[in-house]
């Protein structure tokens, strides 16, 4: 795969960049730039070269989103213009970007008639959207097949910063927390055997509980098998106590033998999290995605203590997810670590598979 800042002629051509834009809304109104800004670098490095780019991505899941607002704040950074009725008047160092790809059917189907359409807008294609590179849609894996295509600079940062976490610098930890257990269990499986320590918190650290025969009430699980090199790992790090709400919604600290059948297990304990912390001036590298408690219920406590505690480390520090990238954002982190990956899903995936449909269909 090559990239598109290696030796590539892109004056007074048009490039189809598929930008990761997918920020979340709250009445119209962008909540985190996070994905934006890192959308810039290749857009200005097409604009300074003179190319005439036209931007696609998508908003949303429905479909019924908009890019306009996403139009408004990069204007701030690029020279950018909303809408296709701009394609036609395009001049070197243009930017169009068009309208919410998912507001066609064709684009999460993969249909190969859309991703001719769209090949056809232009010369030479730009994947520059880690964030869905796990998807295989029309603009992820079906342009490549009709056009040169190249990686963009933000895909070139995820792969190097990525793909250092299979051979860290010892010793590592490798935290892991939030949902998607039919993802992550299999990533702690890998990675207990690469790294020297592994942490588990979320819906993961649930099902360990239970598998370790102790009571989690009615904490949230999702396939309740847990493989036996995890449960059975000296390098999975031990849960001692968790923040559980109980039944009239209040909430304490307790140890995890002392959970009730109508407890809820919300977070990581404070002496988990304060035991986990003591460790960290050991490590060298520090690998972690997903929050540790529920996060969508407010109960991001550890989270935020530990990402504190990991950003002032002298470890190499990779940190991905989308509610933990949403905890780093609000923190004010993101300088304070060496790599924050824009994907969530994406990052979980490569870690697993070490490539993407998405950067697949580049080669």
């Amino acid at each position: 795969m090559k990239y598109i800042d290696e030796n590539v002629e892109v004056t007074g051509k048009k490039v189809l960049v598929r930008a990761g834009l997918n920020v979340p809304l709250h009445e119209e109104r962008i909540v985190d730039d996070f994905r934006i800004k890192n959308a810039i670098d290749t857009l200005k490095f097409l604009h300074t070269q003179g190319a005439q780019t036209i931007v696609i991505a998508h908003i949303g899941r429905r479909g019924n989103e908009s890019l306009r607002h996403v139009s408004e704040l990069l204007s701030e950074h690029v020279p950018v213009v909303f809408g296709e009725e701009h394609l036609e008047k395009m001049k070197d160092g243009d930017i169009v970007l068009l309208e919410n790809l998912r507001r066609d059917p064709r684009e999460t189907n993969n249909d190969e008639s859309f991703a001719r359409e769209l090949a056809d807008l232009a010369e030479i294609f730009v994947q520059d959207a880690f964030e869905v590179c796990h998807r295989e849609h029309a603009s992820i894996v079906g342009v490549a097949k009709h056009l040169p295509s190249y990686g963009g600079l933000l895909l070139k940062r995820e792969i190097t910063a990525l793909s250092m976490a299979f051979k860290p610098r010892h010793p590592a930890l490798f935290i892991l927390g939030g949902g998607k257990v039919i993802t992550k269990e299999p990533l702690a499986q890998k990675f207990e055997g690469i790294y020297d320590a592994v942490f588990i918190g979320g819906i993961l650290q649930n099902e360990i509980l239970s598998a370790r025969g102790l009571e989690i009430g009615k904490s949230a699980v999702e396939d309740g098998a847990v493989p036996f090199s995890v449960l059975s790992s000296p390098k999975v790090v031990e849960v001692e106590d968790v923040i559980i709400e109980d039944e009239k919604g209040g909430t304490a600290n307790i140890s995890i033998h002392d959970v009730a059948p109508t407890d809820t297990i919300v977070d990581m304990g404070e002496a988990t999290t304060r035991a986990l912390i003591d460790t960290l001036h050991m490590y060298k590298t520090i690998v972690w995605n997903g929050p540790l408690g529920w996060y969508e219920r407010g109960y991001d406590a550890s989270t935020v203590t530990l990402l504190h505690a990991v950003a002032k480390s002298n470890a190499k520090t990779i940190v991905g997810g989308g509610d933990t990238v949403a905890v780093i954002q609000k923190e004010g982190l993101e300088d304070d670590l060496s790599f924050v990956s824009t994907g969530g899903g994406a990052m979980l995936q490569f870690l697993q598979e070490g490539t993407l449909p998405g950067i697949e269909a580049l080669g």
